[in-house]
């Protein structure tokens, strides 16, 4: 008896030590993870599915292209939120002047209400295929549900509220495992792709890498680590701090990474699952995530069918106030109002009436009879406008040493964000030359 619990206590301090241990990686996890699961979107799904449908396994190289730069400059985001203490756009006007940082966010808030239009329909859509009901009458309780969550319930309460969301994301992982999928084709596509030449395809290369780098990530990042900052024991920015502030920005860095990763990872099994049932199908014409999921239930069944569309209304609930929000933080850092989701309405009244009039005029938009697909490329074209310029900023800032002090990013970082801009810049560019020669011909 004794020999027995001698050899059982070393086993269960292990265990228990691995429990904490898994404890203390959940902690680490916020502001990245809840900004990387917010990338994926019902408008990234349906980006990814037409990207799976039309092209089949021929683009899943694009996840493993956009995931380091996607890191690279959401943990300059992250940084320069943490170390100056001020948003995004706060910082930018250190480095640009106020009416170039103003009409930036203005084009982020149409970009952003655009985008909340179309997942927020995308939601009342695929609500209505699994339930039945009518559409609008579905996106009615998601736009109302979303703002009164953030108006009414601080922020300490609400971020956990987030984080769990994020789990809504791994119902694209469960769904690819309900179909049969060729690993050894989809893995060499992946590592070894075939070379395809024509517009679609390098349309669709531009498509995937503007979705998976947004603009509102940027600002979203940098306000929620000001957030956790002033939720902190030491609610300092980390340049005002003597100490020692390792922890700090490794949290950073595996908060983000993970949140990016897991991102991607997703982006990969919504491709992989929609290559294997819709591209080898021929149903290769997708222009939204409900219609991935309606196409997905003649073809893989009625269980991969309401795996997918679950997962379209829980990312959506996510995505919703991350759209709202940044576009909130965005215009109240640029006038000076009180930006913090801590706050009651009463005490930041511009702050909260932003995110209310993007997610209702994002609502009302589903009434105009303007299709989803075009709501998306305007978002789209907006998003480009943006995100080049303030990439651009972000990368002068977290490398200038007055601004960031001891925390100027390391040579490594600022050359992958560097890179990541360049990136972006060609991709916009490509963008806005495909809608040139499409209006020429």
């Amino acid at each position: 008896m004794i020999l027995t619990t001698e050899t059982a206590s070393p086993a269960r301090a292990q265990a228990q030590s691995s429990k904490r241990s898994g404890w203390r990686i959940l902690r680490l996890l916020g502001p990245g993870l809840v900004t990387g699961a917010a990338d994926d979107d019902p408008s990234g799904i349906a980006t990814y599915s037409q990207a799976g449908a039309q092209f089949g396994f021929g683009l899943l190289w694009t996840v493993f292209l956009t995931t380091p730069f996607m890191i690279a400059i959401q943990l300059v985001s992250a940084r320069i939120g943490r170390v100056t203490g001020k948003g995004l756009a706060a910082n930018v006007m250190e480095v640009a002047p106020r009416w170039i940082v103003l009409g930036l966010v203005c084009l982020l808030v149409g970009a952003n209400t655009v985008n909340i239009a179309a997942d927020i329909a995308a939601m009342g859509e695929a609500l209505s295929l699994v339930i039945g009901g009518l559409n609008h009458e579905h996106a009615l309780i998601f736009a109302a549900t979303s703002t009164l969550l953030q108006v009414f319930v601080p922020y300490r309460r609400y971020s956990p509220v987030l984080k769990f969301l994020t789990l809504a994301l791994f119902a694209y992982v469960a769904t690819a495992f309900t179909v049969k999928i060729p690993w050894s084709t989809a893995l060499l596509a992946a590592v070894w792709p075939k070379a395809t030449v024509n517009a679609d395809y390098f349309l669709m290369v531009v498509a995937v890498l503007g979705t998976t780098i947004s603009p509102y990530l940027f600002f979203w990042q940098a306000s929620q680590e000001v957030e956790e900052m002033n939720q902190g024991k030491v609610d300092r920015p980390l340049r005002e701090l003597r100490r020692d502030s390792h922890l700090d920005l490794e949290r950073i860095r595996i908060d983000t990474s993970v949140g990016m990763g897991l991102s991607n990872v997703i982006a990969f099994f919504i491709i992989l699952t929609t290559a294997t049932v819709l591209h080898t199908h021929g149903a290769t014409n997708i222009s939204s995530a409900t219609q991935a999921a309606e196409a997905l239930r003649p073809l893989a069944g009625n269980f991969t069918f309401v795996l997918f569309a679950l997962g379209i209304i829980g990312t959506g609930m996510l995505a919703i106030p991350v759209l709202a929000g940044s576009a909130a933080y965005g215009v109240s850092e640029v006038f000076g109002w009180r930006a913090t989701l801590e706050a009651k309405p009463d005490e930041a009244t511009g702050f909260y009436t932003i995110i209310a009039a993007a997610t209702v005029i994002g609502f009302g938009l589903g009434f105009t009879g303007i299709d989803a697909i075009h709501m998306l490329v305007w978002s789209a074209v907006l998003n480009g406008i943006v995100a080049v310029p303030i990439m651009v900023m972000m990368m002068v800032i977290v490398s200038n040493t007055k601004l960031m002090g001891r925390f100027r990013a390391q040579s490594w970082l600022i050359g992958l964000g560097w890179i990541g801009t360049a990136l972006m810049a060609l991709a916009v560019l490509a963008l806005l030359g495909s809608f040139v020669v499409g209006s020429s011909t």
